[in-house]
């Protein structure tokens, strides 16, 4: 409450009040000015940055392309040679890489869609970070409200509208899912292939789902696809807090990216303690194949008229193979390092 607003105060006390709150109104444009000024040098540097790594990169492209015809005829001093400046230039496209993930950059064709011509690159580690653990914590949050939500309406709730609003909270979830990882690899996050596809793969499937009208086939499905929804959302919720701790101690040790994410299938990285966690991953992804058999079984019921059965059996079986066969690659790739090391022992 201002001072001049007791009837006891005088007038010269109002005045002075005011002229403090002049003199600080001024500092306070004073210090607008300078934040602008230093928002266009910003620009102005940001801007010369982006261009001079392109034009670098554009060279290195280049020079790459050259080593490669020299070295088939090359003799050995050259040879090394090439393989040294080979190995420099990968080493200096990481480091672009890096400095990507603080400069503006156009967004990806799915984030023009959504967001428009929006600046989303957030330019300290802060930010980058406090965005990330929201959107761990907004997975994790998300997961259990899911899990109850198909608990609910397996035993409880047998009713088509609170099966339509637990489709919808699954497709706004996925949704959710794809803008902020977006967000988070223009960001500089490393998460990329299939990890990636299968939230878009996984958004699709849910909206059929929300689609697929009340009748015999949906009936003879449901109770199927509420339990692979209970089994997935725990397996997640497993993967959320091993995943977690595995980050954190990789991070601690300077081997991973402060913006890895954790995700729902399996990567190299955690090979290390959460390997017991395979065989609920592959009996999730067996349970996708069975989901997609059992709808291939349907859709071809003397009852089934609608398309939803169909689509929803093709996409489980996408899912299904991106699923299985990513996980199987790590797998294997991991097993094959391991030997190549035991072999150097």
């Amino acid at each position: 409450m201002s001072s001049c607003s007791s009837p006891a105060m005088s007038l010269e006390r109002c005045r002075a009040d005011w002229g403090d709150l002049e003199d600080e109104f001024h500092q306070l444009q004073e210090s607008h000015k300078v934040y602008r000024q230093k928002l266009e040098e910003l620009n102005v540097l940001q801007t010369a940055c982006s261009s001079s790594i392109s034009k670098h990169k554009k060279r290195l492209k280049d020079l790459e392309y050259s080593l490669r015809r020299h070295k088939q005829t090359a003799v050995i001093e050259d040879a090394e040679l090439i393989q040294q400046i080979s190995s420099h230039i990968k080493e200096r496209q990481h480091v672009f890489f890096d400095m990507e993930a603080y400069l503006p950059k156009k967004n990806g064709l799915y984030l023009n869609l959504v967001l428009g011509n929006v600046n989303v690159t957030l330019l300290s580690d802060q930010a980058k970070f406090a965005y990330k653990d929201e959107y761990e914590k907004f997975k994790l949050y998300l997961t259990i409200i899911l899990l109850l939500g198909a608990v609910a309406c397996m035993f409880f709730l047998h009713y088509r509208v609170t099966d339509e609003v637990f489709n919808f909270l699954l497709v706004w979830y996925y949704c959710t899912l794809t803008i902020r990882e977006s967000i988070l690899i223009s960001n500089g996050s490393r998460i990329k292939g299939w990890w990636v596809s299968h939230h878009y793969v996984s958004t699709f499937l849910s909206g059929v789902m929300l689609t697929w009208p009340n009748g015999l086939m949906y009936q003879m499905f449901r109770y199927q696809f509420l339990a692979f929804s209970i089994f997935q959302s725990c397996v997640q919720f497993l993967q959320y807090y091993y995943q977690s701790g595995c980050l954190y101690r990789l991070r601690a040790l300077g081997e991973r990216n402060h913006l890895d994410l954790t995700v729902e299938g399996f990567q190299s990285w955690m090979w290390r303690g959460l390997t017991f966690l395979l065989p609920f991953l592959f009996f999730g992804h067996f349970w996708q194949l069975y989901n997609a058999i059992t709808l291939f079984g349907l859709s071809r019921h003397k009852e089934c008229k609608e398309w939803q059965v169909f689509v929803l059996a093709l996409t489980f079986f996408v899912l299904f193979l991106g699923n299985f066969l990513t996980t199987l690659k790590v797998v294997h790739t991991k097993l094959q390092k391991n030997k190549k090391k035991l072999k150097n022992h």
